[in-house]
Formats: structure tokens, sequence, C-alpha cells
């Protein structure tokens, strides 16, 4: 039998046919800057380099079976994984396993952290059930999404992981949203949410004084808020990271200190730079112009999966699309925003460039879910 290669190369093509080549090359440029990146801040553990490119390789593998399932067959999955993840977290609450301080892990023969589940469970769950009511969308339906979304960002707030949380009710709010709460809704939100931040700011020295309570929140949480609002307050202790890491980028000015050239990261004055604060030893080393070019490739990302999901076949593949691409939002935003110290520390991955196979996988399973639902457009085209 001989080898034809034309056959093999026909076949390879096919493999591939219908994908939203745009998209995967801007994920794949992502990947790369990442990698890059995490050589200069592990420099000193390279063994993180290499279980990092097993948990890329890993991740694109999913991607691209994600990709090849059609969209009735993730919708499939939505209420089964749904219930499966609110269970888990249940199960969390109740008898789930401690670590440093927090419950977010449970053992079902393996040691697995649900809240990871709900990051695509939930906006797949709520795009599937504004499918069912398609055109026949009332009030009513908002709030049965707005209950869907707080199930699981109460469950995990409780372990607990607002870091997780927030990135959970970003993904089901983005998708309950879409599909066409009114903005008449949202505005006295976001009014009351302001007003609420500014009365925190002006009380500021009141309400950071240690016998101050506040509640719904751990004094850890508490100390991250007051920490935000003046880092110097702790300079060695809770500030350390916002200021170490605000120097870094200061540091790097326009066009930075040069890759591996970072005084800051390799000097290991900047904490977790290899995971929450891995955008600090990107500043540095590639400055201003390098966190432009950064920010179109995650804008790039952004705009080409809200166009998949604005051209979906069906309102589960728009929703779905644009719930899971906003992720890529909410990610990029938070992360860059405490490590800028415009945000508290929460604990959220840069997306595709922090070390670590959970968020990356996530992230590549979102991304194979917007590629899915590109390829099914392109194959009712053709």
């Amino acid at each position: 039998m001989t080898f034809d290669f034309a056959t093999w190369l026909g076949r390879i093509k096919r493999l591939f046919m219908g994908y939203d080549k745009a998209f995967a090359l801007f994920v794949f440029l992502l990947v790369c800057v990442g990698l890059l990146t995490l050589y200069s801040a592990s420099i000193d553990v390279p063994s993180r380099v290499g279980d990092q490119v097993r948990n890329v390789v890993v991740t694109f593998a999913l991607m691209w079976l994600i990709a090849s399932l059609p969209p009735q067959t993730l919708m499939r999955f939505a209420v089964p994984l749904y219930l499966a993840g609110v269970a888990l977290l249940v199960g969390v609450a109740l008898f789930g396993l401690t670590r440093k301080g927090a419950r977010r892990w449970i053992n079902v023969g393996v040691v697995i952290q649900p809240s990871e589940i709900m990051k695509i469970a939930t906006p797949l769950m709520l795009a599937w059930y504004y499918q069912l009511r398609e055109g026949a969308i009332r009030w009513f339906d908002h709030m049965v999404g707005l209950v869907l979304v707080g199930i699981p960002v109460l469950l995990i707030a409780r372990q607990p992981d607002l870091g997780t949380a927030l990135l959970v009710a970003a993904a089901g709010l983005f998708v309950v949203y879409f599909a066409g709460l009114s903005f008449r809704i949202i505005a006295p939100l976001f009014i009351v949410g302001t007003l609420a931040i500014g009365a925190v700011l002006v009380s500021e020295e009141h309400i950071c004084q240690p016998e101050v309570n506040w509640p719904l929140l751990h004094d850890y949480q508490k100390h991250r808020v007051c920490t935000l609002l003046d880092p110097t307050t702790d300079p060695l202790g809770k500030g350390f990271h916002t200021i170490q890491a605000v120097i870094a980028i200061g540091s790097g000015g326009p066009f930075g200190k040069g890759w591996l050239k970072g005084t800051q990261a390799h000097l290991e004055f900047i904490p977790e730079k290899h995971t929450d604060f891995i955008f600090a030893v990107f500043s540095e080393e590639f400055g201003f112009v390098g966190g432009i070019v950064l920010l179109v490739l995650y804008f790039l990302i952004i705009l080409r999966g809200l166009m998949i999901a604005a051209g979906g076949t069906t309102m589960f593949g728009r929703l779905l699309a644009g719930g899971v691409t906003m992720t890529f939002f909410t990610y990029a935003f938070v992360n860059m925003g405490m490590v800028s110290g415009i945000l508290p520390v929460v604990g959220v991955p840069l997306p595709m460039m922090s070390y670590g196979g959970t968020a990356l996988v996530t992230l590549g399973v979102a991304a194979g879910i917007i590629l899915s639902i590109a390829r099914q457009r392109r194959l009712v085209e053709t």
C-alpha cells in the first residue's frame, strides 16, 4: 500500500474546514505571547514552561474537539452540566476540601474545583433557556435568568472565591443582557453601584479602621479593598503586590527594558509573577507600546467573537457566543485592573498568558464554543 500525500493532505484540510481562521489565529498569537512572557517570568524554574506547553497542547486539542461539535450537540449538555455543577457546589459547601482557608474543592475520585465548570455551564444553561423562549421572552424570563446566575454565584462566593464568582456572574449577566434585558433596568443598578463606591471612597478613613466590620465580606476581602484605596498603609504586607506591580509597569517606560531584562521580575519583587501578575512582567519588558499591542490583540479576539455571535444561525448560538466572548473581556479587564492598582486583587489570571492549566482549559473550551458556532454558520451557508 503506497502513501498518497495528496489524499492525506486533503483529509487534514477537511478536519479544519469551516473554522474561523481569524479568531483561531488571534488566540494562537496570544498563546505565543504568553509563552514568551512566561519563559522570562519563570527563568529560574524552566520546568514551568514545559508544563505550560503541555497545557497548551491539551487546550488546543480540546478546543478543536469542541469546535467540531455542532451547537445542537452543545445544547444537549446545557441542563445536565448546569445541574451537575450546582450539585457539586452544594457538595463543596457540605463536605468539600479546605485549602488555605477556602473550601473550593471536592473529591469525586479525583479532586476537582466545581466553580470552574460553572464558567461554561452558566452561559450554556442561559442560552438554552432563552432558546426555548425565543419569540416569547417576557420580563419574567429575565428574572428566571438572574436566578440561574445567582445560584452558582452565591454558592461560589460562600467558599469564599470572589474572583471566580465575579467571572461566573459576568458570563451569565452578559447572556441575560444580550437576550434583551432592558438598559432601563441596568442603568439604575449601575448608578447605585457607582454611588456606593463613591460613598466608600469618601468614608475611607473610617471604614478601614480595624474595629469596623463589613457585612457579607471576610476580613481578608476588606483588607483587599482598603489596600486598593491606599496600598501604602501596609507596603510590606497587603499592599506589597500592588505597589511592586505598579512600579514594574511604570519602569517599563514607552518601549520596555527588553525581553529577559526586567529587573522587578528577575529580582523577585513581583509576587505571583508567573500567574496573576504576569502582566506586570510583560509591561516591564515590553513597555507601553507592548501593552497597547496586547490590548489590541484582546480587542481583536473580542471583536471577532462578537461578530461571530452576531452572525449565529440560532438564538442559542448568538447568546452563547456573545456570553463566552465577553468572558475574555472580563478576565482581561479584571486582571489588568488589579495589577495596575485600579481594582482589588481577586486572583483572576490573564487569559491565555498566566501559568496554569485550569483557566487555560476553561478559556480553550470557550474558544472552541465560539469556533463551533462560526463553523455552523459557514456550513449552513455552503
